[in-house]
């Protein structure tokens, strides 16, 4: 897991070769103007979905993880904030894994919570169970699905 203030982005390009392209539509698009739901980037190996949300609080939000993605996810405006577990630390999803979907979610309780304000973008790799939503009010943010 890394979080870092979108400005430092260059830093994360050379840990993954799609990184690049991921990382050039966040920095370059504006995020803000662009209609809930998903945007193609590269096909299936990068694309982007935008979501305008309630947070959920913390009581509210559920650890989920992925296996064939790795989520690079952004703050455009609220306060988000997110949980996070070692996925080794979390057992089996609760309902087992939906591979269609790539995702499982737990019933254990994030160790760790993240501030991501506006600005912000946090990198879930498949080993990091994480808890999204957990902010309180309106959160508009990205969600970039990069390939393993």
């Amino acid at each position: 897991m890394i979080i870092d203030a979108a400005r430092c982005y260059q830093r994360y390009v050379p840990l993954h070769p799609l990184f690049e392209p991921a990382f050039r539509f966040l920095s370059t698009l504006d995020l803000a103007s662009l209609a809930p739901g998903r945007h193609p980037v590269d096909g299936d190996l990068v694309y982007l979905s935008i979501d305008h949300v309630q947070g959920r609080g913390r009581d509210g939000a559920r650890l989920e993880a992925h296996r064939r993605y790795i989520d690079i996810q952004y703050t455009i405006d609220g306060n988000e904030e997110i949980g996070w577990m070692p996925l080794e630390d979390c057992g089996r999803p609760a309902d087992g894994f939906d591979q269609a979907r790539d995702i499982g979610f737990f019933n254990q309780r994030p160790t760790t919570w993240l501030s991501v304000p506006k600005g912000t973008f946090v990198i879930f790799y498949p080993e990091d169970a994480h808890a999204p939503l957990a902010g309180r009010g309106a959160i508009k943010k990205a969600i970039m699905k990069v390939a393993v």
